[in-house]
């Protein structure tokens, strides 16, 4: 009999797959709900580091209304006792850990380390598992060099690291000039894992009526080759746990980045399209492919394609499609 279970973030999971971070995490029902049909972890919607920051700007501004304050004044200051949306951000953490046993990953949207990083605290005092940092930085200053941009990253880590003592993993984006000395270096701050790779907001706009709109809001299974590659090459190479993320939609997809070296996979876009019954047909599909190749456990094969420990290696630095044009002569 096959065992499906995995370690991420120095948790065990009954299986790799994680409900990734979404409007389907927002509440205490679906997080039950997604519980009973496999999730072996639940990442919980982002809190926006714009919302946490607001929020501890109105209490404070609150509480000096009358004049001076002492330093001492902001030890005792209860986030506990905000509103919307952070009380119900920690709020549903602590229900989610009275309600269900799978771990809970607490998720915060953040692009600076100004003002918010305490928060954690709180988040780990509600009872997360983990928090998960989904941070990116726009390159679009043109006074900022990409070493400016990428300082923040090592910034916010070192901020959230010397307040919480629950696993910390970070979810960055493709778009770095060195991405695998990046990548690298992140793994090494006291991280436990790094997801690849976080999705974005894609604008569009109507050409007839000019407003602006969203596109491609859910990914296709072609969205796999990236994280993947990236997967495949650093798999050996971190000192952190990795997590795939993007273009996973079944079965086939889960023992791909597994093979490629994944501690777990994040699934987000499947589920919207397919139902939360959708992953205990993913997980049926890599037992009965493990079982038709002889593999008891993840253990076994996770890896077995990374690129470390492929047959060749050199396809994963491949970037162009010179085989392909060649045959069409």
């Amino acid at each position: 009999m096959s065992t499906l279970t995995t370690n991420y973030l120095g948790l065990q999971l009954k299986n790799p797959i994680i409900a990734a971070s979404s409007g389907l995490t927002n509440s205490l029902s679906n997080i039950v709900e997604l519980e009973a049909n496999g999730a072996a972890a639940v990442v919980i919607k982002s809190i926006f580091e714009e919302e946490i920051r607001l929020e501890a700007e109105d209490n404070f501004n609150k509480m000096t209304a009358q004049g001076f304050v002492y330093p001492e004044t902001m030890e005792y200051f209860n986030y506990d006792e905000m509103g919307d949306p952070v009380f119900d951000y920690l709020k549903l953490i602590t229900d989610a850990k009275a309600k269900v046993k799978i771990p809970i990953i607490a998720s915060v949207n953040c692009v600076s380390a100004d003002k918010w990083t305490d928060f954690a605290k709180r988040i780990q005092d509600a009872g997360a598992d983990a928090i998960e940092l989904n941070l990116f930085v726009l390159p679009t200053d043109l006074d900022r060099s990409s070493d400016d941009n990428e300082r923040i990253y090592f910034e916010v880590i070192e901020k959230v690291l010397k307040v919480v003592t629950i696993p910390v993993a970070i979810k960055i984006s493709p778009y770095h000039s060195s991405l695998a000395s990046f990548i690298q270096r992140l793994s090494r701050t006291g991280i436990k894992g790094i997801v690849l790779f976080n999705r974005f907001y894609n604008t569009d706009f109507d050409i007839h009526s000019l407003e602006f709109t969203s596109t491609n809001v859910f990914s296709t299974p072609a969205e796999i080759a990236l994280p993947l590659r990236w997967i495949a090459l650093m798999s050996d190479r971190v000192d952190c746990d990795l997590a795939a993320s993007t273009g996973v939609h079944d079965g086939d997809g889960v023992v791909k980045q597994l093979l490629a070296g994944a501690n777990a996979i994040q699934v987000s876009s499947a589920l919207y399209r397919n139902g939360f019954g959708h992953i205990s047909l993913m997980l049926r599909q890599v037992e009965q492919w493990m079982k038709d190749n002889g593999y008891n456990s993840i253990g076994e094969f996770k890896g077995k394609m990374s690129q470390s420990k492929t047959y060749n290696p050199a396809a994963f630095e491949r970037v162009q499609f010179m085989k392909y044009f060649r045959e069409r002569e």
